[in-house]
């Protein structure tokens, strides 16, 4: 068999692969040993010449997010997500495979890895073929994978149809594998693409809602709502609080802004506490530093959220619009009481006086404070009952 080079026209090449030939393809990160994805016999002839055992499933490479739907089954909203943020790129997301793919690319299975090459040559080669590839790197097992036509050459001269000379290839890894066929999602391989990215693009997915307000309103009422409906609760008092006890460089950063207050690794709150709250300008600078670690922090958890699975997440917070965790949201909702009605749940829920109550009341920012800020309003004047189908339904909308 003579082994062509293809630099210029690509007919011929998706000619081949559309009758059962193997054409080397250049990708984004190496060349890739590709044939007809749908023809068995094409694929038997990979997992030979490649020395391949047919037990490792093989990927299909596609032209775009469309061919998710054509291919697989039960696509996730997340996996559309991604192929939209880093297609063509070095992704490959893995999914329910849909009856007709041959049972030797699966290797067995259920489920199929899509990749979505980015290779002006190979993108074009695919649109012209009208077929999906089954295209593991264009290497013996156990060899490097090529990142040039040449190497290609050398290694399957006379034993492939042909080679698209596309360049030297940009990256040198292979593609980043997700599996996203259950839930949780899970990295397979760990390639060009971080997961790091992957995780940080699921969370811009979650649809998460910022919940404010002062003591006595029902916050809590809210939370235990949302929480019904299947999403994250993010409590921001109770992340620093954890942040404290393990998270040496917050504390650190503390320590070096108020001398005096940490000692032996445990921050002395009162003693923080008598310098901050006395001094605009130091509670401003602490703040600044908290807003920091517990935003990462929350980050950190909407992105495990995510690559769970999961698709909606609320933010608990009195301080939501101090640092940066109201732009994370799609919709605020301040949860309000009348005074009178605040006073009396503080005191039957904390079993203080009156006196006590007031005061904490009216040390906290006003109702106008969130009224100006929040995208809604839950007022919570009424009985239990009736608050709780009140922030059901606002927050179906906001969902929905």
């Amino acid at each position: 068999m003579e082994t062509k080079i293809f630099s210029a026209s690509l007919d011929e090449a998706a000619e081949r692969i559309k009758k059962g030939g193997l054409v080397a393809v250049p990708t984004e990160t190496v060349y890739g040993l590709a044939g007809n994805g749908l023809d068995e016999e094409a694929v038997k002839q990979i997992y030979e010449v490649k020395g391949r055992p047919q037990i490792k499933p093989l990927s299909l490479m596609v032209h775009g997010p469309e061919d998710m739907d054509r291919y697989c089954e039960d696509v996730p909203a997340g996996a559309r997500l991604l192929a939209r943020r880093f297609w063509p790129g070095p992704l490959t997301i893995v999914l329910k495979a849909k009856d007709f793919i041959p049972s030797i690319v699966l290797a067995g299975g259920d489920t199929v890895g899509l990749r979505c090459p980015d290779h002006p040559m190979t993108l074009a080669l695919l649109e012209k073929a009208g077929v999906p590839f089954a295209a593991p790197s264009a290497n013996p097992s156990g060899e490097e994978s090529p990142k040039t036509a040449e190497k290609v050459r050398q290694y399957f001269d006379g034993r492939i149809d042909g080679i698209i000379d596309g360049g030297e290839c940009g990256i040198g890894r292979e593609s980043t594998i997700i599996s996203m066929a259950q839930k949780p999602y899970k990295i397979l391989r760990q390639g060009a693409l971080a997961e790091k990215e992957i995780a940080s693009a699921l969370a811009e997915g979650l649809t998460v809602l910022g919940i404010t307000g002062g003591t006595g309103c029902g916050k809590t009422t809210a939370l235990r709502v949302l929480e019904e409906l299947g999403a994250l609760i993010i409590d921001c008092d109770a992340v620093y609080h954890e942040l404290l006890l393990s998270d040496g460089e917050m504390l650190s950063e503390i320590k070096t802004a108020f001398p005096g207050v940490v000692n032996d690794g445990v921050l002395d709150r009162k003693a923080l506490g008598a310098v901050v709250f006395s001094d605009e300008k130091a509670l401003l600078a602490l703040n600044r530093i908290t807003h920091k670690y517990v935003g990462r922090e929350v980050d950190r958890l909407l992105e495990n959220w995510a690559m769970a699975g999961g698709k909606l997440a609320a933010i608990d917070a009195i301080e939501l619009f101090g640092g940066n965790l109201a732009q994370r949201c799609k919709a605020t909702f301040a949860v309000l009481a009348d005074r009178e009605k605040r006073i009396g749940r503080i005191m039957a829920r904390d079993g203080i006086t009156r006196d006590y109550a007031e005061l904490r009341v009216d040390a906290q920012k006003p109702d106008s404070y969130f009224e100006e800020k929040c995208d809604y309003i839950l007022k919570n004047n009424s009985t239990e009952e009736e608050f709780r189908e009140k922030c059901r339904s606002k927050f179906l909308e906001v969902i929905d």
